[in-house]
């Protein structure tokens, strides 16, 4: 009991479902070192709530066929009465969504294309300090030897790339994060997402803004970067383009959720601003969801949709949350079999 009391006049607000198992404040050295962030001058879709995205979509998922077996034949054959994906549930809040089926897409109320005002999210640029009104969300995982914190950054909307001269990769919901590995509380290593894969560096190769190294979020696709600058890539052959340079600030540290995971279980460790104030009546479920966080890939025939060589479309599937992102890692990247750690910029 005094041990409760105490956690709570610190802000650390143990989740109420039996999984818990830890209840201890993200440490210290997680938020000293947090990655400065820096997002894109001309950003057009800014750092969203996770709670606002829910209030604006649908969780839809395809029908599933219809067995049908022929008199005298020993065959099954499939059919879909519906084509169409349906609703499974009239709403989704984060008290809900893990009683979703993780086959469910997450669909936006809205066409994304009249870019509603939840979906810019443009009342979440940073102030000058780096504050947004969007929590970050931040998961420490300790793994004996190391300890990686996860920095989670969520926006409704990802403004593809272009590839010969067609907006590619468009999709509802986006998930990106950086990872800072730390050996007895000091920083060692950083991870930074981008697109579906990611960079790994020692963590004295990076820019570093005092002691925290310095994430360029790039333009639209929110893909993170170690310098500012044109990023130049290739998919399929084709040379891409991302775009970062010297816009807001934001400090994730200033406004988080906060959790542990540990094997495969999340517990709270409460959080900062209004991520903080938000978490103390949540639970922590909903990180264990395995669907998608906006709309399934549009059909061919949608006039808005536009697909190059099978190879890639204009609008694509929205992405799986957190729990996909390989958390238990060992190497620094996300993925494993392929772990390049650059020693320079």
């Amino acid at each position: 009991m005094r041990a409760s009391i105490f956690l709570a006049t610190l802000g650390v607000v143990c989740a109420t479902p039996a999984t818990v198992l830890k209840c201890e404040a993200i440490p210290d050295y997680a938020l000293t070192y947090a990655p400065y962030t820096i997002l894109y001058s001309g950003e057009g879709w800014w750092p969203s709530d996770i709670t606002t995205h829910l209030a604006h979509v649908t969780p839809k998922a395809s029908p599933l066929p219809i067995c049908v077996r022929i008199a005298g034949l020993n065959l099954d054959f499939y059919r879909i009465d519906q084509v169409d994906s349906v609703a499974v549930a009239d709403s989704v809040t984060l008290a809900t969504l893990n009683s979703i089926t993780a086959d469910a897409f997450l669909t936006s109320n809205d066409n994304v294309e009249d870019d509603p005002a939840w979906l810019t999210s443009t009342d979440n640029k940073p102030d000058g300090t780096g504050l947004s009104r969007a929590p970050a969300t931040i998961i420490v995982a300790d793994k004996g030897d190391f300890v990686d914190v996860f920095y989670f950054y969520f926006y409704s909307y990802n403004h593809g790339i272009t590839v010969l001269g067609t907006r590619l990769g468009n999709h509802v919901g986006d998930w990106e994060h950086s990872m800072v590995r730390f050996v007895n509380g000091a920083p060692t290593h950083v991870y930074l997402s981008a697109h579906s894969g990611g960079y790994a560096y020692t963590y004295d190769a990076v820019e570093k803004r005092g002691v925290r190294p310095v994430v360029y979020v790039a333009d639209g696709s929110h893909a993170n970067y170690a310098t500012a600058g044109t990023q130049k890539y290739t998919i399929a052959g084709s040379l891409i383009e991302d775009h970062t340079d010297q816009g807001p600030f934001w400090d994730v540290a200033l406004n988080y959720r906060g959790y542990w995971y540990n094997s495969g279980t999340y517990t709270a460790a409460g959080g900062a601003g209004a991520g903080g104030a938000e978490q103390a009546n949540e639970v922590v479920d909903w990180l264990y969801w395995g669907g998608h966080w906006g709309d399934a890939q549009l059909p061919d025939d949608d006039p808005r949709q536009n697909c190059i060589f099978d190879i890639e479309c204009h609008y694509v599937d929205g992405p799986t949350g957190p729990n996909s992102k390989n958390l238990g890692r060992t190497a620094v990247c996300q993925d494993e079999d392929d772990c390049d750690i650059k020693d320079s910029i």
